[in-house]
């Protein structure tokens, strides 16, 4: 049975960190592959991306294109624009049967877990894979999992989790955002190639409100 992980986001844009992210996972937990799924309108954020989920996409395609164990999700735009993880998961699980799944999610979106939608089906169908923030103490991280496995005891929702030994990269899609509003350069925060599909398109000139 192989054995593959779902690391879904915005990608607004993807940078070094999703990157050191993924393979952390990936040989932290021997996967065979990492499929990126990037977020066309996530249901549980008041906000939405800066770019069309083309262009995120492709600068997704453009930062793995060497990397073998690293895939794009089959999703396209015809997939519903307001899709839950759950429904992300269904689809997935369609297309590679026979799969222990596991599931990479930032420290944050961890905390949420117990109030996922329909999390009864979702959450014992993955191990879950959890990137801390930076700077985060082991015992935050203890903390932080002993509440969230308690929550959902009481709704009767077993978990798999562990944390993600990823060294502390303090590095956000907003900062390169910012960076590229304040016309400072992002050479060092995100592959090249990536780099070169923001200047030649001019990205992220003006800011508008969100994370």
């Amino acid at each position: 049975m192989q054995k593959l992980a779902i690391f879904g986001g915005t990608f607004d844009p993807i940078h070094w960190g999703h990157l050191l992210i993924a393979q952390t996972a990936l040989d932290q937990l021997r996967l065979d592959r990492v499929i990126w799924v990037i977020d066309r309108s996530p249901p549980h954020k008041q906000f939405s991306t800066q770019l069309d989920w083309e262009h995120r996409w492709e600068m997704v395609q453009l930062a793995i294109v060497d990397r073998p164990a690293f895939i794009l999700s089959p999703i396209t735009t015809h997939f519903p624009a307001h899709s839950y993880a759950i429904d992300t998961l269904n689809h997935l699980q369609a297309v590679y049967p026979q799969t222990n799944w596991h599931w990479i999610v930032g420290q944050d979106a961890f905390a949420t877990l117990p109030r996922w939608y329909r999390r009864q089906e979702l959450i014992p169908e993955c191990h879950w894979l959890v990137a801390p923030r930076p700077n985060v103490s082991n015992i935050e991280l203890e903390l932080l999992g002993k509440t969230v496995v308690e929550q959902l005891t009481t709704q009767s929702i077993p978990i798999r989790w562990q944390v993600l030994s990823v060294p502390p990269v303090a590095i956000s899609s907003s900062l390169i955002r910012q960076y590229c509003q304040e016309q400072r350069s992002i050479r060092c925060l995100v592959p090249e190639a990536v780099r070169t599909y923001i200047q030649n398109h001019q990205f992220y000139q003006s800011l508008v409100s969100s994370p």
